[in-house]
């Protein structure tokens, strides 16, 4: 393991590793990744997003980096810079597809083995946060992500949920995956947690509240934050747009800042 951990390129310079998870699809996990990753690049820290969901890489298109290519360096591959400093890195499958409408029909085995291939074969160089985006559920990619980055201390995970009981149902069987396999969970984040009238300020409960933060203080867990459903969130996602830096004054950026500063005041009481 020593031989492995001193080689180029894989995550001896990633300083956290979060991976975030939910056993439910749909409830905003990628959303919830690339705001995180913003919102770490927007305090200063260099973050790396690594998308193992492989049969839905989303990410490369909520960073408007689609149709970039992955190339080759004495360490392995090279990923993908977001911006222009090169304070956030991307690595996905969706950039080794021939063309974004191409299926992934890969069996178990072949997934595992990208998955770790992603972990010891891209050239991250120095992280301050390496933020790993899952599919959902509790199965093999999830076994191989966290069997590929054990080696390395992950800080944690980061789960997401929405309101309603069928999403916390789900979510409360990633909290068992988390026990079995020894990943501590950094908190839960409660995705889509109303709608605040963009007129009148109030706040309708499109898919019920407060589940998220229920299951935390059941299961004895931080809560980290409830994010609403907003129309300037949707719309930088889909443009490719810096929503931390872009929209200060909409209902989910106090949200989301607050909540990567708990993982930064986290960190740091570690190092403490």
């Amino acid at each position: 393991m020593e031989a492995a951990a001193a080689e180029p390129g894989n995550l001896a310079g990633v300083r956290h590793v979060i991976l975030v998870l939910s056993g439910k699809g749909g409830v905003g996990k990628s959303t919830i990744s690339t705001e995180l990753a913003l919102a770490l690049r927007h305090a200063g820290k260099k973050v790396g997003i690594l998308d193992v969901d492989l049969c839905g890489p989303s990410i490369p298109r909520m960073l408007r980096a689609q149709g970039r290519a992955v190339h080759q360096c004495g360490s392995g591959w090279v990923p993908v810079f977001v911006d222009q400093e090169q304070s956030i890195s991307l690595m996905s499958v969706g950039f080794l597809l021939e063309n974004p409408d191409q299926a992934v029909v890969w069996r178990g085995p072949k997934k595992n083995a990208l998955i770790k291939q992603f972990v010891s074969d891209v050239a991250w160089g120095q992280l301050d946060y390496l933020v790993v985006d899952t599919p959902p559920g509790t199965s093999d990619e999830h076994m191989a992500a966290v069997d590929a980055l054990r080696p390395y201390s992950p800080l944690g995970a980061l789960l997401v949920t929405t309101p309603q009981a069928v999403s916390v149902g789900d979510v409360r069987r990633e909290l068992t995956f988390c026990r079995k396999t020894g990943l501590r969970v950094i908190g839960i984040v409660e995705n889509m947690s109303g709608f605040v009238c963009p007129h009148c300020t109030e706040c309708t409960n499109v898919f019920s509240r407060g589940g998220g933060e229920e299951l935390a203080r059941h299961a004895g867990v931080p809560f980290l934050g409830s994010v609403p459903l907003d129309p300037d969130l949707t719309r930088s996602l889909e443009e490719g747009r810096d929503f931390i830096q872009e929209f200060p004054e909409s209902p989910a950026f106090p949200v989301l800042s607050a909540i990567a500063q708990k993982i930064l005041n986290e960190t740091s009481a570690q190092l403490s």
